[in-house]
């Protein structure tokens, strides 16, 4: 059994020994959270600048399309105006 050779260690070791391990134990949990932490970082700054690359894309073509609807429109104003003159 894990839990009675646990117990025995920490006898062995006293109260010292059992400050040790919960210290230790504390130790190795804060570094899991910090690498967790640190990971979760990483991929906010990347996902931010994917965003920014997605939004200048957007603002591009809506500048493309707003372009492409203005030259429709006198597009159509040239060929009503030529519509009626011929008629």
């Amino acid at each position: 059994m894990i839990e009675a050779e646990l117990a025995a260690a920490l006898a062995q070791f006293g109260v010292a020994g059992l400050v040790g391990w919960m210290w230790l134990s504390e130790r190795r949990s804060a570094g899991v959270k910090e690498r967790e932490l640190s990971e979760a970082h990483r991929r906010l700054v990347e996902d931010r600048s994917a965003l920014g690359a997605l939004l200048d894309t957007v603002r591009a073509n809506t500048r493309a399309m707003t372009a492409l609807e203005i030259v429709q429109r006198e597009l159509i104003a040239a060929f009503r105006a030529g519509s009626s003159r011929q008629g």
